[in-house]
Order: structure tokens, then C-alpha cells, then sequence
């Protein structure tokens, strides 16, 4: 059944190749983007939105509506990273990450829900990550925002399990995208050499994790098969077999066991 389908951060990486996917299976796809020059040659319809901005947001989502009469699917995939030590980051930094990766999906989800809701059914796809169910060092921002991700994602679960409406949330692992070149490192501004040369370690790891990381197809191709489902799952882990075991090592081994095997792949000795 061709569903009508939003999009959010589908300028490139995980977004573009999901928007695409969806598009090609047959369904009216809008992906969104902050600056639509950014979107070019593609199957489905470019549409400004800024997940950071309520008007912009309202906006978009009304003109799918006049344009579609309703929404049966949002994926929720707009987002950012920032790498910074946790003990010496700004607030101001913090807000920057969770504005974009959570207070973007609140955004947009409640714009969107009211309509799903009246029509008792839909999909709501929120991406989080692998960094949601565990904590990354150097990416501590990032995994906090993906967390809240994942704790918003339950309870909403659990408010829409009489509306029809279904919530179901992917957690990749490193995938070849645009996000590592676009990732903002915050400046490291200590006097402790060995504390830099962590971060400067975890970076270069993390960068290289991602370099050889999967294809964005293989999310898209997931995200297709949720929108085919009529009972999706609560979480999809996606990803080499290396990373999506880490949720399991971390609910059955000791913490500074775990907590050592994570620093080690970082180059935290």
C-alpha cells in the first residue's frame, strides 16, 4: 500500500538513502532539508524544514497535509554530533546537540501526531543509535541527546498503544556518510597533554570507525521493511556484528569491564 511518507534530514547520508528507498518502493515521499540546494536529482519531493525552528516545521508539515491530506509515516532522521569533553563543555554546546537530535524530534512529532492520532494509525521512525543504549567518550553529548531519543521513544510507545499509532526506533552503527565530515569538534582548552591526547585518540577512532563503516543503504533498507510492517518491533540495531553485540556485552559484563573494553577500541589506556 503506497503511504505518504516525511523524511527529515534527507540532504544526504542516512536520510537521502532512506528518502530514496522509500520512493522507490512506490510511496509519495517528502524529505526535508535547512537548505533545499542541497537536495538535487532526486525521486522524491525536496521540502525546506528546519527541525530547530517551530515555524518552519508547522509550515512543512501543513504543506504535505493540503497536499496529501494526511501523513501515515515520519521518520524521524534530521541530526547532528558533537565531539567535546564532557568536563570541560559549555551548556551552551550541549543545547546546540540536543536542539537538533531530540527537541527536533519532539518537533516534529507533535506536529504530526494529532493528525495520525485523529486517523487512528501511522508510523512514527525515530533514527537514534547504537550510542543511544551506551555511552561513547568524546561523544558524550551525542550519546546523551540519542538516549533521550530512546526514553522518549518508550514512553510515547506506551501513551499511543490505544491510537493505532506505532513507534519503532533504528539504532545504527558507523555508516560511510557525510556526518564525520560535518561532526563539530569542540576545542579542547585544558592544560593536561595526556587528557588532549585521549581526545584527539577517540576522535581519530571514532573518524576511522565511521570511514569504513556500512553502506547508508543498508539503514534505508531496514527503515523499508519497517513501513511494510503492520507490528514493527521496538528497536532495530543495525550495523556489523562487532557493534550491535556491544548493547548485550553491556547488560552482561561488569562495568569497568565493559567500561575498559570500550576505552581500549578509543585509545583511552
Amino acid at each position: 500500500m503506497k503511504k505518504v511518507i516525511l523524511v527529515t534530514g534527507a540532504s544526504s547520508g542516512l536520510g537521502l538513502a532512506t528518502a530514496s528507498a522509500l520512493s522507490a518502493q512506490g510511496h509519495t515521499v517528502y524529505g526535508t532539508s535547512r537548505n533545499l540546494k542541497r537536495i538535487s536529482n532526486v525521486s522524491f519531493t525536496p521540502l525546506e524544514m528546519d527541525v530547530t525552528n517551530d515555524a518552519s516545521v508547522n509550515t512543512a508539515i501543513a504543506t504535505i497535509i493540503k497536499a496529501e491530506g494526511r501523513i501515515d509515516v515520519v521518520v524521524n532522521n534530521a541530526g547532528n554530533g558533537i565531539a567535546a569533553p564532557l568536563y570541560a563543555v559549555q551548556v551552551d554546546d550541549a543545547k546546540k546537540q540536543f536542539e537538533v537530535n531530540f527537541f527536533g524530534v519532539v518537533r516534529v512529532n507533535s506536529a504530526v501526531l494529532p493528525g495520525m492520532i485523529e486517523k487512528k494509525q501511522g508510523l512514527v521512525i525515530n533514527i537514534s543509535s547504537l550510542a543511544g543504549l551506551f555511552g561513547l567518550p568524546y561523544q558524550g553529548l551525542y550519546s546523551a541527546s540519542k538516549f533521550a531519543v530512546e526514553g522518549y521513544s518508550q514512553s510515547l510507545r506506551m501513551e499511543l498503544q490505544n491510537t493505532g499509532v506505532k513507534v519503532a526506533v533504528v539504532n545504527p552503527g558507523d555508516f560511510k556518510t557525510d556526518f564525520t565530515g560535518s561532526r563539530e569538534k569542540v576545542t579542547f582548552t585544558l592544560s593536561n597533554e595526556q587528557l588532549k591526547k585521549e581526545f584527539e585518540a577517540a576522535v581519530a577512532s571514532m573518524e576511522k570507525d565511521e570511514s569504513i563503516g556500512g553502506e547508508a543503504s543498508k539503514v534505508a533498507d531496514q527503515v523499508c521493511k519497517i513501513v511494510a510492517k503492520s507490528k514493527p518491533a521496538h528497536n532495530y540495531l543495525v550495523g556489523a556484528l562487532g557493534q550491535t553485540i556491544v548493547p548485550t556485552l553491556k547488560s552482561i559484563l561488569p562495568g569497568s569491564i565493559f567500561v575498559k573494553l570500550m576505552n581500549d577500541h578509543y585509545g583511552i589506556k
